[in-house]
């Protein structure tokens, strides 16, 4: 437990019994291939970082949610019988993940307690890893059990039907299956999914987080891109003479490849880069899993940058800084590939390194990062982080 929580939380609670005090702890993650897909019910990978989200916590009798942040200055206080309309603030994720679970659950007792994010805010599913905390503590308040599915459902429900981000179910799949020094491949039309353990020929590996000093924030450029992708996909099946049904149960997995090729520049222009991205991206998917299997690292992280190739041509993200982040690192000796991790509107990108090769990585890409945005100077940071595994609470 990191030493600044401990204390904040003993601060808040000084008459709590270490045997009363609990730990809710989800990890960030990664996806390394399958970037913007998952709401399409594309096939991703991904790893859970040994970073994440830390709730302590305390069980309440009296129906009351009470936490404090060290990541963010407000207090956040409410009643379960009464969760209220969102602020905008960071405690609609709290509020979400009680709604949430309150559509199947009684919700009698609450928590109090203090919550604490490892890395800086964007692009690691954060949000998905302290919903994810506050569910698992809310559950162990009202003795609910949940299974691994309906954990990653009810989280991503917090997200959609409260908090209002279109996200898919990448983040929270990746935060509840992963497993250490296992690469996750998770299909999320059916939720199948495998843990592919790293083969012996794979040699060593880290993550690096490149955090470009601009927090980012989902929204409308989000939710925009979903909408032009399903928009691809339904105008391909009405072209094609497909059955195309609503509008909002369609997906580009619903329309075979061959569909895309033959009416694709029928297409408005952003329709047919937004599905030119899921159908490509879908084939290094397929192409990255066998090259892990393999254990040829280089080849997985040439798919890696291929993919944050696509994330800005086809996808069209990437705000300036992000997308520089990406450009630097495709000539620094060591990384095998990097794309941005997340929406890639603000944020961080993502690499897999040579760890013997960290000192002149971090060196090099900060240099040549703070000369075009000196601004960042105090901001931008470098981390290096291993797989984990998935969420726990105790």
């Amino acid at each position: 437990m990191p030493q600044t929580l401990e204390k904040h939380f003993k601060t808040l609670y000084p008459w709590a019994e270490s045997s009363d005090i609990h730990t809710s702890y989800a990890p960030y993650r990664v996806c390394p291939l399958g970037a913007h897909i998952d709401h399409q019910y594309g096939i991703i990978t991904g790893f859970a970082l040994d970073k994440g989200v830390t709730l302590r916590f305390l069980l309440s009798t009296d129906g009351a949610v009470n936490l404090d942040s060290l990541n963010f200055p407000e207090h956040v206080s409410f009643d379960l019988g009464n969760i209220g309309e969102k602020q905008g603030n960071w405690g609609d994720y709290a509020k979400g993940a009680a709604f949430a679970l309150s559509q199947k659950y009684q919700l009698r007792n609450g928590i109090k307690g203090v919550v604490r994010g490892t890395l800086p805010v964007g692009g690691l599913s954060s949000s998905a890893a302290v919903v994810l905390c506050y569910l698992n503590a809310l559950c162990l308040a009202n003795d609910i059990t949940l299974t691994p599915s309906e954990l990653i459902k009810t989280a991503l429900f917090a997200e959609n039907g409260y908090v209002g981000i279109n996200v898919g179910k990448l983040d929270q799949s990746c935060e509840v299956l992963c497993k250490k020094q296992h690469l996750l491949a998770l299909d999320t039309k059916d939720d199948s999914y495998t843990l592919i353990p790293a083969p012996d020929t794979l040699g060593r590996f880290e993550i690096a987080i490149f955090y470009s000093g601009v927090s980012r924030v989902l929204g409308s450029g989000y939710n925009t891109r979903v909408d032009e992708a399903k928009s691809a996909a339904y105008s391909l099946k009405a072209l094609s003479g497909m059955e195309y049904g609503l509008y909002k149960d369609t997906r580009l997995r619903d329309v075979p490849p061959l569909v895309y090729e033959e009416y694709r520049d029928r297409l408005p222009e952003v329709f047919a880069k937004r599905a030119q991205h899921y159908y490509t991206e879908m084939d290094r998917v397929e192409k990255g899993i066998e090259a892990w299997k393999r254990g040829d690292l280089r080849e997985f992280g040439k798919l890696v940058f291929a993919s944050g190739y696509s994330s800005i041509h086809a996808w069209e993200t990437g705000s300036p800084e992000l997308r520089a982040i990406y450009e630097i690192t495709e000539h620094v000796q060591g990384i095998y590939g990097c794309r941005f991790s997340g929406a890639g509107f603000k944020g961080c990108c993502m690499a897999l390194v040579d760890p013997a090769c960290k000192k002149e990585i971090e060196e090099q890409v900060t240099r040549e990062y703070l000369q075009q945005f000196p601004q960042y100077k105090d901001l931008f940071s470098v981390h290096f982080c291993s797989t984990d595994d998935g969420v726990r609470v105790e």
